[in-house]
């Protein structure tokens, strides 16, 4: 990991380091392109042939119905998936919204009630690794926000098969398909439908840089879906300062290196933070990893900047806006006003990114690339959407209507000023 000192932070500096390398979006357009046009064309036999292509698997059925599956997972992972499952649910169910009603004026009553994305689509990547979090934080606010057609996409494994995990966390989640693919092609069938696929109206979930220009192109497309969010490579910032253990910062830098070659993390060093031990640490912690080279590959993309105090280091971080954002500093609950963009924050010493990957309760969905400055992570509210009403009486009408008569007249729309008008002298 390259160093940064505070001598070295220009403005150019800055946004330098704040910049994610660039994504060459146009090439790998061109490559989904095909695929998403090859699905709506061919269905579920596009998706049979780009199943073999690229998982190496030959596919009789591209979806089941995971209620109508008996599986067999060990009481450990059952109780694992049982305690996160209970958490996030938990703390989603917490963010069910309470309707809104104003009278705007004396008879004008206006409300605002939530109601759900009635299909909703959930890409979970998979085949050679087994990630049931990810089941989770997309089908739990699912069923809560109350959608009525769940779609959850798996990459199959070799034999054809989807982990019993998944399979389990689906039933309880009640999802009604899973479809046995990953890839764009996918998203392409859940954006689209096919004969087995049921068509989305929202598709949830990362994915490598094919899901994602997948999800961004169908979003613009006739399809007329919509998307979470755009995303990118996994990251972290970790803001540390005297009293924080060096090894602990190296685990945290180190659990999001290990995701892939492209990831970066970053520390923002405050002064007192002991930087010597933090670099024995991350080489000796390094040696142990399984994923050791994609770990260090990611270390290579990654820095370390050094400043002399809170302030500097928080607006370095908002401006950088981290997918996750852990500070751990002295009393780090009451700098929390001071964080402005970040998709998901850690606070104090024991409280490792990990928990929020897994089973703290929060959702692990969130924007990467610089998107935390406009984007929110995953949350109930993104499986909702909001419908506003209104109600007059005659008095509410009477009040009202003259203003919108007026206002209507003034933009040279004279049937909006008739509907108001013919209601009126009827009143009189």
């Amino acid at each position: 990991m390259k160093t940064y000192t505070h001598s070295d932070l220009s403005k150019e500096r800055i946004q330098s380091l704040t910049r994610r390398p660039k994504i060459d979006f146009t090439s790998i357009f061109q490559t989904v392109q095909p695929i998403l046009d090859a699905v709506e064309k061919e269905g579920d036999q596009a998706l049979k042939k780009y199943t073999k292509q690229f998982d190496g698997v030959n596919l009789d059925d591209v979806c089941f119905n995971p209620m109508e599956q008996q599986i067999t997972i060990s009481k450990t992972v059952k109780d694992a998936i049982d305690t996160a499952f209970d958490n996030i649910f938990r703390f989603h169910k917490a963010q069910i919204p309470f309707p809104v009603e104003v009278e705007t004026m004396p008879g004008v009553r206006c409300m605002k009630v939530a109601r759900p994305i009635e299909r909703v689509g959930f890409y979970v990547p998979g085949g050679t690794a087994v990630l049931p979090s990810t089941a989770m934080m997309l089908t739990i606010p699912a069923m809560i926000a109350g959608c009525t057609t769940k779609v959850l996409a798996t990459p199959p494994r070799k034999d054809g098969s989807v982990a019993p995990e998944i399979i389990y966390i689906a039933q309880k989640a009640g999802v009604d398909i899973i479809l046995k693919a990953g890839g764009a092609q996918a998203v392409a069938a859940m954006a689209m439908g096919t004969k087995s696929v049921p068509k989305v109206d929202k598709i949830f979930g990362p994915g490598n840089q094919y899901v994602t220009a997948a999800k961004m192109i169908l979003q613009n497309s006739e399809a007329q879906i919509s998307i979470d969010m755009p995303a990118g490579p996994s990251e972290v910032l970790v803001i540390a300062d005297g009293q924080a253990n060096p090894a602990y910062v190296a685990a945290d830098l180190l659990s999001q290196a290990e995701h892939g070659t492209d990831s970066q993390v970053v520390l923002v060093a405050v002064s007192g933070f002991d930087i010597d031990t933090l670099e024995q640490e991350l080489a000796a912690q390094l040696n142990e990893l399984p994923r050791k080279e994609i770990a260090e590959k990611a270390l290579d993309n990654s820095f370390i900047l050094e400043v002399e105090g809170l302030k500097e280091a928080f607006d370095f971080s908002n401006q950088y806006a981290p997918e996750h954002l852990i500070v751990n500093i002295e009393n780090a609950e009451d700098q929390v006003d001071k964080v402005i963009n970040a998709g998901s924050v850690f606070l104090g010493q024991l409280t490792p990114e990990s928990v929020g990957d897994y089973a703290s309760g929060t959702n692990h969905t969130l924007p990467t690339y610089g998107y935390a400055r406009m984007y929110s992570g995953v949350n109930l509210a993104a499986f909702q959407k909001s419908v506003t009403m209104q109600a007059l009486s005659e008095e509410g009408l009477r009040n009202l209507g003259p203003t919108v008569e007026k206002l209507a007249e003034l933009e040279k729309l004279q049937a909006h000023k008739n509907a108001v008008s013919i209601r009126l002298k009827d009143l009189e």
